[in-house]
């Protein structure tokens, strides 16, 4: 372990021969580490608008919420070796639509050029009175980012990249149904919508030479749950050679009109799944591709754990634990994780079991509150693992 000061902070670097983690000042309350760095990434959890002393700052106020949120990360960014400019994907989590254009106001200043990919959904967040949360993964500085836009493509309005290309991995924004080259949207129901995303997300991966054979995980918002048939059916089109990993949850979208919105990350390096698609739904359970193992988002709901947070997180976290062995990979190579709760009551309760898990060294992590597609599921996490190079 190493004592280094940066700014008048206090940076610890516990290192293993593979994976970082980054802490400025007291470790944090919950189980989670500010960020994690590993595989040629910087991997930050979500974060707040907090001071110093872990209040909350602006409240109502969601311009200063944003710029307090934003101004965390580059210090967690600065003690990682990285910076904002570094920053390859933002994903935002607001809690009103109608925070969206004061909220981009202030995002954009921060990135006047080239600013990251970027997903923003609504969602319930788990301390009150917040209303933003973000996180992000960067590259250490001189690492590769390279921006990637099919031609003919309008920029977008929003302060957002369609795509930024470093190594061997490929992110992608949150996606509607809109047309790349005017922007204009696409009209239809979910299905059309679907298929939609999953046409410009092909032209994407074309420009920086890829396919949709080489998605390796998703997020899928959806606005309602009875879509989800729907939604499937047209996603599960799109990939007749082997589906990516997956998270779907049903939340609020900041565009109106928008049904469905997908986050995508893609890899070129050697591809592996692990594990059948459950239940004919079009997802692989991980997978496998180069020193990254994507998991996707798993459950624990079962007629022993109705109701029951605790257990329900308990036997979610036993199942990717199978998972992640499979992989040959185990917790102690998870560098980041998502999680969804249906409520805010059920924070500490997950948190106990989360923490009994990991033990110690934690992941980066994310949790809000959002209605998953299950519905007697309460928690649904997702998890992303870095194994040690092979000599």
């Amino acid at each position: 372990m190493r004592l280094l000061t940066l700014c008048a902070l206090t940076l610890i670097m516990q290192t293993t021969p593979h994976k970082q983690i980054v802490t400025l000042g007291p470790p944090p309350a919950a189980p989670y580490s500010p960020a994690v760095k590993a595989g040629g990434f910087i991997y930050v959890s979500g974060n707040l608008a907090m001071d110093d002393k872990g209040a909350l700052v602006g409240k109502g106020d969601i311009g200063a919420q944003t710029r307090r949120t934003i101004e965390r990360i580059r210090q967690t960014l600065t003690a990682a070796g990285s910076s904002l400019e570094n920053v390859v994907a933002v994903t935002v989590y607001l809690t009103t639509a109608s925070n969206f254009q004061a909220m981009n106001d202030v995002y954009r200043t921060f990135w006047p050029t080239d600013p990251p990919t970027r997903t923003t959904v609504i969602t319930e967040l788990v301390v009150p009175d917040a209303l933003i949360e973000i996180t992000m993964v960067a590259v250490p500085a001189g690492g590769e980012r390279v921006v990637v836009h099919p031609p003919g493509w309008m920029k977008s309005p929003n302060p957002y990249s369609y795509a930024i290309k470093s190594g061997d991995t490929l992110f992608l924004s949150g996606l509607v149904a809109r047309n790349g080259r005017d922007n204009s949207a696409v009209t239809g129901d979910v299905k059309v919508q679907t298929r939609a995303i999953m046409d410009n997300a092909a032209e994407l991966l074309k420009t920086a030479g890829m396919t949709l054979a080489n998605i390796v995980s998703s997020k899928v918002y959806l606005t309602d749950a009875s879509m989800f048939a729907g939604m499937n059916e047209a996603y599960g089109q799109a990939f007749p050679q082997g589906p990516p990993t997956r998270a779907t949850v049903k939340s609020g979208l900041a565009g109106p009109g928008f049904v469905v919105e997908i986050t995508f990350v893609a890899s070129n390096a050697r591809r592996e799944p692990i594990g059948a698609p459950p239940g004919g739904v079009p997802l692989s359970p991980a997978i496998k591709s180069g020193q990254r193992v994507y998991v996707s988002g798993t459950l624990g709901n079962t007629p022993e754990t109705a109701g029951d947070v605790s257990a329900q997180t308990r036997e979610t976290l036993a199942r990717m634990k199978k998972t992640l062995e499979s992989a040959g990979a185990s917790p102690a190579d998870v560098v980041e994780s998502l999680v969804y709760i249906t409520d805010t009551k059920f924070f500490s309760a997950m948190n106990d079991q989360y923490r009994a898990f990991f033990g110690k060294d934690f992941p980066a992590r994310t949790t809000v509150a959002t209605p998953l597609i299950a519905p007697d599921g309460l928690v649904e996490i997702m998890m992303t693992a870095v194994l040690p190079s092979k000599p």
